[in-house]
Order: structure tokens, then C-alpha cells, then sequence
């Protein structure tokens, strides 16, 4: 059995193995959850339904009525996660994120604002809070009487969390907080802050570390500054927040203390499944209004869905929502059986869920011609909602590189205890033959034509091969397991070339990365299409196994592409035209 404290399915297959057990069977929910969850969507969509007109009308203004929110709170939609004994729903990931899917496809502002409660807002309390804690702020966050929001960001600590300049001194039993944090979400509406700030009593390596305290707005000297003008997400509440001697109690201390680094990755992991069940939801909205707006609109004297274009945008959309969805879902089914090792796989949802919801949002916005252009119809407001996704919570690129370089981990690992036990081998060679450990002996044989059955030993080699999954899917299955040998084999060379220097190789990194997420995206959809085909037989699931080899063979052209850009490629020609730009701060070959 997997031990579910530390298995990766990611890491293990830079490392050349399929751990099967965690991706299969497809993950479900409980009954009774999923008939709580069922009156929460009902409940959701009488809400919501309605409403079309005033989110328009909310997105030109940039402001949500109070009113409103006070609906949201009386809806219960502020409890999704909080547990029953405080007053909430007590939602796992999977129907957490399936309720901000419901929400998604009515209105991105609202799932923001109910999203950013929840996801990150008050996840901290729920993950790191003691007794006393919970047992004080939950009920009312349970309500939405508190709302709650994260607050992590300044203008000079982005991406880059480790430059925050955030302060809390220790002053007797209270911490002196002061800083100001940056597009803050729910920051104008919120009474419940996760503030992150630097302890400088805490120290390593002569540096102060992070903490994370809970901060409430009736502390003196915390205030918002103005709902900030934005692309999108237009009605939610963006501000700065401010804090000014804030007197905190020592009690509010979120968590251990410095481990506030620690503690603002697990909250933004742990609510990731969210954000991407967000993205599903908008994704849905977008491929019912296309496939209308197709039928419905004639050129050249017939339905523009009879064209092979506009069939290809309407087919690929579908499977980038399908596909979206399984990733989302298995994530959350992780989530929700306890597996402790899921920031990789996490990151891989927020990644391919945002960048689809863009792809389809544009393909939505293209199939609806000079319509989608216009204010009247929802796509451009789609198209403004959905830029952000691929931002906050981390953003793409800086996942790209966390998802290449965690996945490499345990190669890395491995690479330097070979490389230690390989020391004394010219000094005692009889000795230096026990050195070919079971990872060295894969790697040789990776690249080997017939090495995964005829050259490994069976202990090795069964773990490089699906086992349990349905016959249907054998090609499939086939295909995964040599991109899988790909992935090990180039992992394990981009390492031994670049050692330490590998987290400066970033072209290297987003190519190991892309290839990381196809391959778990593709997991996650042959999970989703064996758990259906098992359910339901090949005849009736046909459709679902047509999803699934479109984008087995899309994945498999982007990672042989990867694969080949490895070695050949103009990365230095691209850096010095880069280079050259910066430095003239332009463009300078005009033709006239």
C-alpha cells in the first residue's frame, strides 16, 4: 500500500515509477455529502439564477451592494468548509470545489469573494488554529458575520513572499504589527485578516522569519484604503490594507512561530481545488453560450456550427473542460483522503485550469463574432474575469518552476547519495560494484529499447507499467508509461548536468515542468475515464474514451516537443534579444 503522509504520483514518476494506487480508482464522494451538496447547487442557482442583469450592471459599476452580500450570508455560502460543530457545512475539497464551480458559472465576483473566504481567507484556522481559536471565530465566519481574507501581498513581495517588510515586534503579551498589504481580496468588506508578517525575534541563518497571525478590524490602527479600479472581477472587493501599531494579542499567534512560510503554502495549496473548480465552472458557462450562439448564428446560409473551424474550437473546448475538471477532482479526492504530499499535483490543477478557462474564454468570445466584443453579451466579461486566475494564488510562471523542480526532488536526492557512495570506488574498486543502486541501474536502462521487461529487474519494472487499469485504455496506458520513461530519463540529465545550477536554468525547468503536467493532467483523465468505463461499459462511455485520446495525443506531441528542446533549441538567441530590449528599454528596428 502507498503511504499516504509522503506519496507523490508526481515525484514518482521523475523517478520512473506509476504509483497507480494514488490516481486509481477515480475519487468519489460520500452520499450523504454529495445529497448536502446537491441543496447547496439548488440552493445556489435560486440565488443566482436571477441575478444575470445586476452582474452586468455590477461589473460596469465596480462595487457588489452590501445587500447582496448580506444574501450570501443568509444562503449559508460563507460555511462551505467550516465544520459542523461551529456552524458550517463541514465541506471536504471535492464538494467544496464543486460548489465554487455552481457559483463560477453565474459570476466570477461572487465566486471571488465567497472563494477567497474560504480558499485562503480562513483556510489558516482551519489547518493551524488551536481550540480556543476556532472555537472564537469560526461561528462567525461560519455565518459570514466575519468575512475573511488573506493577506500575504505587498508591493514589493509578489511572488517573491520571503521580501516581506511587514513587521510584528513582541511587546510584552501583545505583537506591534505594522506594514501594508496589496490588492487584497474581501480587503474592503472583510472583519478577519491571516496576516503574514516578519518576526525579527524569530531568526535563521541571521534572518527574521515569517509568522502568520489572525488580525480582526476592530484592532485600533487597522484600516482599507479604496476599492481598487480593475480589469476584471470588477464587483469583488480589492484594497490595500494598512496596519499602524496594531496591538495584536499574543494568543492570535496562527500556527508555529517563524513557520509562516510554511504556513502560507499549505493554505494556498490546500485551497487551490477552489480556484480550479472555479475555472470549470466558467468553462461550462462558456461551452453552453457557444454551442448556442453556433447553432443560432448563419454565415454563407447555414449555422456556423456546421464549420470544420468552428467545430475543432467547440470539440477542443470540451476536452479542456473535461480534462480540467478530472485534474480538479482527483486533486480534491487527494485532499480529502488524507494525503499529506499534494502541493505538486495541487499546483498542476491551479496551472491547467487557468490557462484553459483563458483558452476557452477566447475561443467563446471568437465563436460569438462582433457579439462577444460587445458589453451585452457576457464573453468579454468572461474573457476580463478569467485573466487574473493565471496571477494570483501564484503565479503560472513561478508554479511552472516549483512543479519542475519538486518533481525532481527525490531524483536530486537520489543523484547525491550516488554520488557520495561513488567516492571510494577508484580507491577500492571490488567495493565500487555495489555502488549500482536500483536507481542507477533504471537510468542506464531507460533509454534501452525492451529495458522496462527484458533488462530491469521485476521489482523495478513493475512499477513502470499500469496494472489496474481497464483494457480500453491500453493504449493509453502504453504511451504514459514511455513518456514516463522520457520524463525519468531527461530528469535525471538535466540534474547531473546543471547540479546545484539547475534552479537558474529556467527555460530547462518550464520545459520539465510542461511535461510534468501533461502527464499528470493525463493521468487524472485516464483515472476519470476508467472509473467510467468500469461504471458504465465502452458503448455508453465512447465519448469519454474520444476525450481521452484527443488529449492523450495532444499531450504526447507537447512532451516530444519538450523532449527535443531539452538539447536543441535557441534559448541563447531569445535571452540576448531579451537583453538587448532591456538595455534600450524597446523596440528599435523600425522600417521607418
Amino acid at each position: 500500500m502507498v503511504d499516504k503522509k509522503t506519496a507523490s504520483f508526481v515525484q514518482a514518476l521523475c523517478m520512473g515509477r506509476i504509483e497507480e494506487e494514488i490516481v486509481l480508482p477515480y475519487p468519489q464522494m460520500k452520499p450523504a455529502e454529495k445529497e448536502t451538496l446537491r441543496q447547496v447547487l439548488s440552493a445556489v442557482n435560486q440565488l443566482l439564477t436571477p441575478r444575470e442583469r445586476d452582474f452586468r450592471a455590477w461589473d460596469v459599476k465596480g462595487e457588489m451592494p452590501r445587500e447582496f452580500v448580506q444574501e450570501l450570508k443568509e444562503f449559508g455560502l460563507f460555511g462551505l468548509v467550516i465544520p459542523e460543530e461551529h456552524g458550517g457545512l463541514g465541506f471536504g475539497a471535492a464538494a467544496y470545489s464543486r460548489a465554487l464551480q455552481e457559483i463560477s458559472r453565474h459570476d466570477a465576483s461572487v465566486a471571488l469573494t465567497v472563494g477567497a473566504h474560504s480558499s485562503i481567507g480562513m483556510r489558516g484556522l482551519l489547518l493551524f488554529g488551536t481550540d480556543a481559536q476556532k472555537k472564537k471565530y469560526m461561528p462567525k465566519l461560519a455565518t459570514g458575520e466575519m468575512i475573511a481574507a488573506f493577506c500575504l501581498t505587498e508591493p514589493g513581495a509578489g511572488s517573491d513572499a520571503a521580501a516581506v517588510r511587514t513587521t510584528a515586534v513582541r511587546q510584552g503579551d501583545h505583537w506591534i504589527l505594522n506594514g501594508d498589504k496589496l490588492w487584497i481580496t474581501n480587503g474592503g468588506i472583510a472583519d478577519f485578516f491571516t496576516v503574514f508578517a516578519k518576526t525579527p525575534e524569530v531568526q535563521k541563518n541571521g534572518k527574521a522569519q515569517m509568522t502568520a497571525f489572525i488580525v480582526t478590524r476592530d484592532m485600533p490602527g487597522v484600516s482599507a484604503g479604496p476599492h481598487e479600479d480593475k480589469m476584471g472581477i470588477r464587483a469583488s472587493s480589492t484594497t490595500t490594507v494598512h496596519f499602524e501599531d496594531v496591538k495584536v494579542p499574543a494568543e492570535n499567534v496562527l500556527g508555529e512561530l517563524g513557520m509562516g512560510f510554511k504556513t502560507a503554502m499549505r493554505i494556498l495549496n490546500s485551497g487551490r481545488t477552489g480556484l480550479g473548480g472555479g475555472c470549470v465552472g466558467g468553462m461550462k458557462k462558456l461551452i453552453g453560450l457557444a454551442a448556442k450562439q453556433a447553432r443560432e448564428r448563419k454565415q454563407f446560409g447555414q449555422p456556423i456550427s456546421d464549420f470544420g473551424l468552428v467545430k475543432q474550437k467547440m470539440g477542443e473546448m470540451v476536452v479542456d473542460c473535461y480534462a480540467s475538471e478530472a485534474v480538479v477532482g482527483l486533486v480534491a479526492g487527494l485532499i480529502d483522503q488524507s494525503y499529506q504530499e499534494y502541493a505538486v499535483e495541487a499546483a498542476i490543477s491551479k496551472v491547467f485550469a487557468t490557462e484553459a478557462l483563458w483558452r476557452t474564454a477566447d475561443e467563446a468570445l471568437q465563436i460569438a463574432g462582433g457579439n462577444g466584443y460587445m458589453r451585452e453579451f457576457p464573453y468579454e466579461r468572461v474573457v476580463r474575469d478569467s485573466r487574473i486566475n493565471r496571477i494570483f494564488e501564484g503565479t503560472n510562471d513561478i508554479l511552472r518552476l516549483f512543479i519542475a523542480l519538486t518533481a525532481m526532488a527525490d531524483v536530486a536526492t537520489e543523484l547525491k547519495e550516488l554520488a557520495a557512495g561513488l567516492k571510494g570506488v577508484l580507491a577500492d574498486p571490488i567495493k565500487g560494484f555495489g555502488v549500482m543502486s536500483d536507481y542507477a541501474l533504471k537510468v542506464a536502462t531507460l533509454r534501452a529499447p525492451g529495458a522496462l521487461t527484458d533488462r530491469l529487474p521485476d521489482r523495478l519494472a513493475e512499477k513502470l507499467t499500469w496494472t489496474k487499469l481497464h483494457p480500453a485504455l491500453k493504449p493509453t496506458a502504453e504511451q504514459f508509461e514511455e513518456a514516463t520513461r522520457d520524463l525519468a530519463w531527461v530528469a535525471d540529465r538535466v540534474l547531473r548536468r546543471h547540479g546545484r545550477k539547475i534552479i537558474e536554468k529556467q527555460f530547462a525547468l518550464r520545459r520539465i515542468g510542461d511535461i510534468v503536467i501533461d502527464l499528470f493532467v493525463l493521468a487524472s483523465v485516464m483515472s476519470r475515464v476508467d472509473a467510467a468505463v468500469v461504471s458504465e461499459g465502452e458503448e455508453k462511455s465512447a465519448r469519454e474514451l474520444e476525450i481521452l485520446r484527443v488529449f492523450a495525443r495532444r499531450a504526447r506531441g507537447r512532451i516530444r516537443g519538450n523532449l527535443r528542446r531539452v538539447d536543441v533549441n535557441d534559448d541563447e538567441l531569445v535571452k540576448s534579444l531579451a537583453d538587448d530590449a532591456f538595455e534600450r528599454e524597446g523596440y528599435h528596428w523600425d522600417l521607418a
